[in-house]
């Protein structure tokens, strides 16, 4: 993905680094642990994870300590963060254009960088839940070593594949300005678990096409796409497909149990976005086999 010169973003909150704690409140390491397990399972997203937990009392408060102390980064840890404010910069151009042409006024997310463990609205996370959007707070938080671990772990690899990740979760943020994710966190608290994962895979496949969108006019502007940019983040969002993952987790895969959609499904509405940037689009007036 072609990023040289371009600008990187002011809205980031690097807090890598820095400890942190948690006061009494619902959830606690159990509560943790199990959020990390779902996650693993189904390529999650804490912040859709723990979003209705959130309205109805929250995971607990929580207070950010000191500093643990200064440490140098790595060339690779600071081309990563670089990398990251860039992408951030990138969405911030796209979507305040988009907005602007729907008669709208687009609020940028703010990146919060983290090592380890980190506070949010939505409560305390470890890194081994991956990226996530909080809507309590309107940011997205990453640990930059997700990356390494995609590659490692799943094989997915490639800029524009680590682009496609801060995207999907910048895209959890145009549906919360939208309206969409609040309306659709309603529907799922007045629901049985089946049917709120399924409007759950709505919400994820949305925002998977919500990156396309952002991709399809950055390349538009920018002539940011190189030769086999499309192919690296098709081949990651098949390998973050539920069914993929449950299979990869424990050998067999529980339908009932997506959040967050079938590889197929990932890689076609991600491919949708590229290909289109049709604002007129959503997962949400389609029937669920034209998902």
């Amino acid at each position: 993905m072609r990023l040289d010169g371009r600008r990187e973003s002011q809205n980031v909150e690097d807090r890598r680094g820095m400890s942190t704690a948690t006061k009494a409140g619902i959830g606690g390491l159990g509560g943790i642990l199990l959020i990390a397990l779902f996650t693993f399972l189904s390529g999650g997203n804490l912040g859709d994870v723990v979003g209705n937990v959130i309205q109805q009392g929250g995971l607990g408060q929580v207070q950010e300590e000191q500093m643990d102390g200064q440490r140098e980064f790595t060339e690779e840890e600071q081309e990563l963060a670089k990398f990251s404010r860039q992408v951030l910069a990138a969405t911030e151009d796209v979507w305040g254009e988009v907005f602007q042409q729907m008669g709208r006024k687009y609020t940028p997310p703010t990146l919060v960088l983290f090592t380890n463990r980190v506070n949010s609205a939505c409560g305390t996370a470890s890194s081994a839940v991956g990226p996530f959007y909080c809507s309590g707070d309107q940011k997205l938080y990453i640990d930059l070593s997700f990356f390494t671990t995609m590659k490692r772990q799943i094989g997915a690899d490639g800029d524009f594949s680590y682009a496609y990740v801060i995207a999907h979760e910048v895209g959890h943020h145009v549906e919360n300005l939208l309206g969409i994710l609040g309306k659709a966190h309603q529907q799922m608290n007045q629901t049985d678990k089946v049917s709120a994962n399924k409007i759950s895979v709505r919400l994820e496949l949305l925002a998977d096409y919500y990156a396309g969108v952002w991709a399809h006019y950055d390349n538009e502007e920018y002539n940011s796409l190189e030769e086999g940019d499309v192919e690296e983040a098709i081949d990651c969002a098949e390998k973050i497909g539920d069914n993929y993952l449950q299979k990869k987790a424990q050998g067999y895969v529980q339908p009932e149990s997506f959040t967050h959609g079938t590889s197929a499904q990932r890689m076609r509405w991600l491919k949708r976005g590229i290909q289109t940037g049709d604002m007129r689009t959503t997962t949400f007036n389609v029937s669920e086999s034209q998902l």
